[in-house]
């Protein structure tokens, strides 16, 4: 049987037990996509075998904080771990969001380990058409 081994994964795991897991003081960082789609801004983090209970997302005029917590899962009293590689802990992280964004609509779904927001981009950022009136020495916006 052949055994492929990756030294860096084995110096990540170690570095992950030395640090231990996160704390609400001190939290792990989780990993993220941003990207824009449309009229949205979808921001997707990554969080799997977090309950949804488990996480929480909180928005203070443009920053926005989101924290998870993965617990151990209850085992009976005859297990016994033979290998654990999945960190457990608090996960957070902040992002600032720009002046552009609808803070007041975001939407938040998680399926499948995937925390998915979406952030409307506000109707004051969207472009404008501006007509110029001719002669009468005035000018219209229209949205």
């Amino acid at each position: 049987m052949l055994m492929r081994t990756d030294p860096f994964r084995e110096l990540d795991r170690l570095a992950q037990q030395l640090m231990g897991p996160g704390t609400w003081s001190k939290p792990s960082a989780m990993p993220m996509d941003a990207y824009r789609e449309g009229d949205d801004y979808v921001v997707a983090f990554d969080l799997p075998g977090v309950d949804a209970d488990a996480i929480d997302i909180d928005v203070e005029r443009n920053m926005l904080t989101v924290k998870a917590e993965r617990r151990p899962m209850t085992k009976a009293d005859d297990v016994q771990i033979e290998l654990s590689e999945r960190p457990l802990g608090v996960f957070s992280r902040q992002i600032v969001l720009a002046d552009t964004l609808d803070t007041e609509r975001i939407q938040a779904d998680y399926d499948a380990g995937v925390l998915t927001l979406r952030i409307p981009i506000a109707e004051r950022a969207k472009p404008r058409k501006i007509s110029i009136g001719v002669g009468s020495g005035h000018k219209e916006i229209s949205g």
